[in-house]
């Protein structure tokens, strides 16, 4: 004898389908805004397939009499899975970080001769690294420096180093070090963070080069993370 579904329990859950779907134009619109930060090589499709599947899991089991607004309670859970899923590519593995900062010291002493980014056939040859292998640390690199910035800290570092400090604690931190920075880093991360410029276009009002930006952009980071490894926060 097949085993039937209970009809109520299926209507009741069309309904919670249903109300996923009237909220696909918001996560798409989410998805969408996450993606002008990130390279070229990462698919919006992909985080929409990754956001889509949470919020349906998410109102399947949203309990209205709890929450007032199902998109309010949804909306920080579904971003969290599409960064959950730029985690999971693994981009930063321990070998890749190291390459990384080797190729942001050679590019920064290349931009401070000439004034403009090398090329990969340059960081290539000066580090006697295949080709490939350069793109592909490069690549991954973007993926982290386009995150805001206190997801930065978790994707690109051990997540056991983070694990010790709380999100409001990070904020207070960074504000203090943005304190003690110059014009140009304080400006970067308002117009990045608050004004959600992209770097293009930072580099617009700042009259310097998109490269230039990114490394602004990058030396804030690595303050923020030799300031949290002088206190003790480094796993």
């Amino acid at each position: 004898m097949l085993n039937k579904e209970n009809p109520y329990a299926q209507a009741l859950k069309n309904q919670k389908d249903d109300l996923a779907v009237a909220y696909l134009p918001a996560l798409r619109a989410l998805a969408y805004r996450l993606k002008e930060r990130l390279p070229s090589f990462i698919e919006v499709a992909d985080l929409i397939s990754v956001g889509t599947e949470e919020l349906i899991k998410l109102a399947r089991k949203y309990d209205e009499n709890l929450n007032d607004s199902f998109w309010g309670y949804a909306k920080s859970r579904v971003y969290g899975a599409m960064l959950d899923y730029l985690r999971s590519l693994d981009c930063l593995s321990r070998y890749t970080r190291t390459l990384v900062k080797k190729i942001d010291y050679e590019i920064l002493k290349y931009y401070n001769e000439y004034q403009e980014e090398p090329t990969n056939e340059y960081l290539s040859e000066v580090l006697e690294i295949e080709i490939e292998k350069i793109k592909e640390a490069r690549y991954a690199s973007e993926i982290c420096v386009n995150l805001p910035l206190d997801e930065q800290l978790n994707f690109c570092q051990d997540e056991k180093t983070y694990d010790k400090i709380e999100k409001e604690e990070l904020v207070k931190i960074i504000e203090q070090i943005l304190s003690a920075s110059s014009k140009n880093e304080q400006l970067v991360v308002q117009l990045y963070y608050y004004e959600e410029l992209s770097f293009k276009e930072i580099a617009e009002v700042l009259e310097v080069s998109e490269s230039r930006v990114c490394q602004i952009h990058k030396a804030i980071i690595k303050k923020v993370r030799e300031y949290l490894a002088q206190r003790g926060y480094d796993g």
